[in-house]
């Protein structure tokens, strides 16, 4: 286990290396690995453990009954994933989440965290806090970027705000065009097409998921600074 790594994440924010060694005992640590496009918590299951992305990435996701994917939101590397449910163990899960790519997780067992029996458990209770406004506000990001009722308005919302969260008009993002479609709600044709009229209009550049704005036209309901 890389305490060097775990110290550096937003869970373990604060915590000496000797109180993450006690925590991760205390809350019965595991380490796993999967694939790519593997199943990690399937929507209606439930779980006690919260899970730590140590390496590849995972998104969340829908899936309605005709098997039509949305996608919620993406965890990278240091990031989390089931703390809503992990501190609620009997309400069953709403949605998937799944290997966007091979992928190192760490779990905890959080039913511990709330007892005395768990050394330091005021530190990770504070920063589970902090992750969850966190978490609001990202679901608050996507309800803009879907608020629009074009394609173009949708793709243009997340790319700008992309920008501006990155600190550069050149950025890349943690979607290919599947997820981004998914992501969006969009039709991954359309979004291709969309994304190909932005090309030709000198809006944007893009090469897998690195993305450059330029001074073009936006044209849509969104500003690019």
């Amino acid at each position: 286990m890389d305490i060097q790594f775990l110290a550096a994440t937003p869970l373990f924010h604060g915590a000496s290396p000797e109180e993450i060694q006690l925590l991760l005992s205390a809350l019965d640590a595991r380490c796993s690995r999967y694939a790519r496009g593997d199943v990690i918590l399937a929507a209606g299951t439930h779980t006690s453990r919260l899970w730590v992305v140590l390496s590849g990435g995972v998104t969340i996701e829908n899936h309605d009954a005709w098997g039509n994917r949305s996608i919620l939101g993406h965890v990278a590397p240091g990031e989390v994933f089931a703390e809503t449910y992990a501190c609620l163990p009997l309400q069953p899960l709403l949605v998937s989440a799944a290997a966007s790519e091979d992928a190192q997780l760490l779990s905890l067992d959080l039913s511990g965290l709330f007892t005395r029996s768990c050394p330091h458990s005021d530190i990770l209770l504070r920063n589970l806090l902090a992750i969850t406004a966190g978490k609001n506000l990202a679901l608050s990001r996507r309800i803009f970027y879907t608020s629009s009722k074009t394609i173009r308005g949708r793709l243009l919302s997340y790319l700008s705000d992309q920008a501006m969260l990155q600190g550069s008009r050149t950025f890349t993002i943690p979607f290919d065009r599947q997820q981004l479609a998914d992501y969006l709600g969009v039709d991954r044709s359309a979004l291709s097409n969309e994304l190909s009229k932005l090309r030709r209009e000198g809006v944007l550049t893009a090469r897998k998921n690195r993305f450059s704005l330029l001074g073009g036209q936006a044209d849509a309901d969104v500003s690019l600074w």
